[in-house]
């Protein structure tokens, strides 16, 4: 018998389909993970009813970037007040001290915050692996608490005795980097429409690899079918790097090493030009936004509008909590809104537009057309927002979430399978894993 569950009279959809309807009353039916009916007054005698009364519902949010295992280093002393090349600095020695376990639990934390947030999918950039870590901890986290998942890996090759940023500890040699890219590809990614776990490849930064291991990496995802992440243009400071070492802007650079395509993502891009703006329009090359992290590390505003208005598919990231340092994707969502307004003016970004990007958009920037909107058919990723609350009480458009609020979830399925009911994580003891993650986190100030 399929598994079955019942939405039922909710207040208010936002569907983010192609016509980005909105409509009141109506009920949705997931059988097996996949949304099977959406209308008014459905019958399914066999399915596990949820109340929509005084609730919004929207596809879940799609979390662009991620370093899952920066939860263990949130609010650290030296930290607070840096830019990005000194804030690095001064974490790097304390990453280095990680293992399989560390790696394990805060990425749970990390998956259980975003989930509260409405956050369904979820993509991760992990770069670091010392004393034994490996991609497929966090892996392990993302199956135990039920969340999509895309999680890349990662690499550092350039250490400080080369010139570059991150201590020798922590860089990898590039045959062993690329040997485990096609490992973990080969381990865990599904290319099937409803995969739970697609994997990326993600040299961490152009300051971090070498030119060669850019182009090797593009060239090895391309053979897999995989898609490829990176940071790109975050700051003043990565732009001069980017002069200074190569002789040109970021977006050359990766336009020069194949990292431009509607396979490719790259994180921030605060620093975009016009020309690079263009570049990625036309190349369908994708933008992980992260607001909180760059007013955070003072990185200034990325050019989200322009972006949009040039046809570039952009999603919202909540970055690592070492920098953020919350993992609350809903907030980042009207932190987007916000940060559009006070560059461009009150009506630069709506409500509903900054919404859209976090979920719709997302979903685009992850190469994922099977969530990200609620239409039948499409995988049973739903948040649902009970309006009736302080935060919402006095609104005269509910819908508005990020004006109004809940910040937080009462109920989000992830392929149809509740992971969040009456605002609590469902598929763990959350507290046992909280207790664990500040005994680690002690262990490593200590």
């Amino acid at each position: 018998m399929a598994r079955q569950t019942l939405l039922k009279k909710i207040e208010t959809i936002l569907t983010m389909d192609d016509q980005r309807r909105e409509l009141s009353g109506e009920d949705i039916l997931i059988e097996d993970g996949v949304i099977t009916a959406i209308g008014h007054d459905l019958v399914a005698p066999d399915a596990d009813q949820v109340a929509g009364a005084g609730c919004v519902v929207t596809p879940g949010l799609v979390n662009t970037h991620h370093h899952l295992y920066q939860t263990l280093t949130r609010a650290v002393p030296g930290g607070q007040d840096a830019l990005l090349f000194g804030w690095l600095q001064t974490l790097y020695p304390i990453w280095s001290r990680f293992g399989p376990e560390e790696m394990f639990i805060s990425a749970q934390i990390g998956l259980a915050e975003l989930a509260l947030s409405g956050c369904t999918l979820t993509s991760d950039h992990l770069y670091l692996y010392p004393n034994g870590s490996r991609l497929d901890d966090t892996i392990a986290a993302a199956h135990e608490i039920g969340m999509r998942f895309h999680p890349t890996r990662g690499a550092m090759s350039i250490g400080e005795s080369d010139g570059g940023l991150p201590p020798d500890s922590l860089v990898e040699e590039e045959a062993a980097i690329l040997q485990d890219c096609v490992r973990v590809i080969d381990a865990h990614h599904d290319p099937k429409e409803g995969a739970m776990v697609r994997v990326g490849v993600a040299p961490c930064s152009p300051f971090s690899v070498s030119r060669e291991l850019m182009r090797d990496a593009a060239l090895l995802a391309r053979d897999k079918g995989v898609m490829m992440h990176t940071h790109l243009a975050e700051n003043d400071e990565d732009i001069a790097y980017s002069e200074a070492n190569f002789g040109c802007r970021p977006g050359q650079y990766a336009e020069d090493l194949g990292w431009t395509g509607d396979d490719v993502w790259h994180a921030h891009c605060v620093k975009l030009d016009a020309q690079e703006i263009a570049l990625f329009a036309r190349t369908g090359t994708g933008v992980a936004h992260c607001p909180c992290s760059n007013c955070r590390l003072g990185s200034g505003i990325a050019p989200v509008r322009a972006m949009r208005d040039g046809g570039v598919k952009v999603g919202l990231g909540v970055d690592g909590s070492a920098s953020n340092d919350q993992g609350n994707l809903i907030l980042e969502a009207r932190q987007a809104m916000l940060l559009q307004r006070v560059s461009l003016g009150a009506d630069a970004m709506s409500s509903r537009e900054a919404l859209e990007i976090a979920t719709r958009g997302g979903a685009d920037v992850l190469g994922r057309s099977d969530v990200g909107r609620l239409e039948v058919g499409k995988r049973a990723d739903i948040a649902v927002w009970d309006v009736r609350g302080i935060e919402s009480a006095g609104s005269w458009d509910p819908a508005a979430l990020l004006l109004a609020g809940p910040m937080k979830a009462r109920h989000v399925f992830v392929e149809g399978r509740q992971v969040v009911r009456d605002g609590q994580i469902a598929t763990l003891d959350l507290p046992k894993v909280i207790e664990r993650q500040n005994q680690l986190a002690q262990a490593l100030i200590g």
